[in-house]
């Protein structure tokens, strides 16, 4: 290591990170070193790059197996190294199931979860008889039929300000279970069928369709499996077990037995965070070199700022 790999002040950089959670145990670093996480595996990335002794801090502390496209971190270095070139320097010492999609300086204050965001997840659901292998890393796999419209009514029940204790794991150490959901929305699509399916009429057979249901969740905050109970919830009035207006009876009894099952960890993904503050970039310097390699790559959301 060489003295001119760092300067005298330390500061604060924050990476934009994009992962398929399949081969990780959650975003968190466990007692067992050895344990795959997302954030040791950033953190070993950093220390190998800058010689120091990195400790990420992240925005979202997501399940194992679930997945992100715009979580964030910070970490403090006084490595030289430009903001915005941090990107492409950590990504050629990460696996290829992890990668930065962002790199800029921040204020030495700022905090990812102490700041004011609006967080959204995508929980998505291939609905067809037979499982898709293609689609199974990214998608839960159901064979009974789901009907949207009744999935669509209970949620209604879900969005605003409530106490969710019904919803979220018996094991959250969160100091209280009310959190604001802004906005919750269900979506279908059909899914082409390879044409040597098709049925003599040279169409698919109806047992043979297939559908991507996909709920997304947008709220200020979430208790500890929250979108996911959410999810296994709406999933069994889709399936006609519960009615949709069971929702309120579920918000009332503030009782996890009340509400629906735990989703598996494989349909979830962060798709999408809001800072509802303005970037606390440090004083004289820009959030990011335009003309730099490491611009806002296609397709990463405004909201992921």
């Amino acid at each position: 290591m060489t003295e001119d790999k760092f300067s005298a002040a330390s500061r604060r950089i924050m990476l934009i990170v994009a992962y398929d959670g399949t081969n990780y145990s959650g975003f968190a670093m466990q007692k067992d070193a050895s344990v795959p996480t997302i954030e040791g595996t950033l953190n070993l990335a950093l220390c190998d790059l800058t010689g120091e002794e990195i400790r990420v801090i992240g925005a979202s502390r997501t399940d194992a197996g679930v997945h992100a496209l715009c979580n964030y971190v910070v970490f403090d270095t006084k490595s030289r190294i430009p903001a915005e070139k941090f990107a492409a320097a950590v990504n050629a010492r990460l696996p290829e199931d992890i990668r930065i999609r962002q790199s800029r300086e921040a204020d030495a204050s700022f905090h990812p979860r102490n700041a004011k965001a609006e967080k959204t997840y995508e929980y998505h659901i291939y609905n067809a008889r037979i499982a898709d292998p293609v689609r199974a890393r990214y998608s839960y796999h159901t064979y009974f039929h789901l009907d949207v419209e009744k999935m669509q009514k209970a949620a209604a029940y879900l969005v605003g300000e409530h106490d969710f204790k019904s919803f979220c794991n018996v094991a959250t150490t969160a100091q209280t279970s009310v959190r604001e959901v802004t906005q919750i929305t269900i979506t279908e699509e059909k899914i082409p069928v390879p044409r040597i399916m098709y049925s003599k009429k040279n169409q698919p057979a109806e047992q043979d369709e297939a559908r991507e249901i996909v709920i997304r969740v947008s709220g200020k905050g979430f208790l500890y499996n929250m979108v996911r109970i959410i999810a296994g919830t709406l999933m069994e009035v889709g399936r006609g077990l519960r009615t949709p207006e069971q929702a309120q009876d579920m918000l009332d009894a503030k009782d996890r037995q009340a509400a629906g099952p735990t989703a598996p960890a494989n349909g979830l993904i962060l798709v999408d965070y809001r800072l509802l503050q303005p970037f606390p970039s440090p004083r004289n310097v820009s959030s990011i070199d335009e003309d730099s390699p490491v611009r806002r790559e296609p397709g990463l959301s405004e909201n992921c700022d």
